[in-house]
């Protein structure tokens, strides 16, 4: 293959990642928008936004290659800061939300002996001397603790 033919390969797969990077990121912006809960909303930018942003943040790793023949180690430090931060994010702002709209016994029951988990954090606890308050006593709401 002729210089050009690869130059122009790599200028394809670049923008190519830009563009997946950018409708990835409208989608999930349209979908933070018009979504109707926070439950429901919370895919929108966990999800397809990182997805849109890990597109062009390729894509800038992969034109500094082509162009200058090194990766660019400050993209993938932040493609992987987001890809890891995102979900945790996510599982937080879940959790406070399910404390704040739902009390225990408005949720689904789970199907085992004990509760919902982020409910009664220590009720899988195997040490009965480790002086924890058993599943079911003192569940008061997390204002009031």
């Amino acid at each position: 293959m002729t210089s050009e033919v690869l130059i122009f390969l790599g200028e394809a797969l670049v923008a190519a990642l830009i563009l997946a990077g950018s409708f990835f990121m409208i989608v999930g912006s349209f979908g933070l928008l018009r979504l109707p809960t926070l439950m429901q909303r919370l895919h929108a930018p966990t999800k397809a936004t990182t997805l849109g942003v890990g597109g062009i943040l390729i894509a800038s790793m992969l034109f500094f290659l082509f162009t200058n023949g090194w990766v660019s180690v400050h993209e993938l430090l932040i493609t992987l800061f987001l890809f890891l931060t995102a979900p945790v994010t996510a599982y937080m702002l879940a959790k406070a939300h399910l404390h704040r709209a739902k009390a225990e016994p408005e949720l689904p029951p789970t199907g085992r002996p004990v509760g919902w988990a982020t409910f009664d954090p220590v009720a899988s606890d195997p040490d009965p001397d480790s002086g924890l308050r058993p599943a079911g006593e003192d569940q008061r709401p997390l204002d009031t603790i």
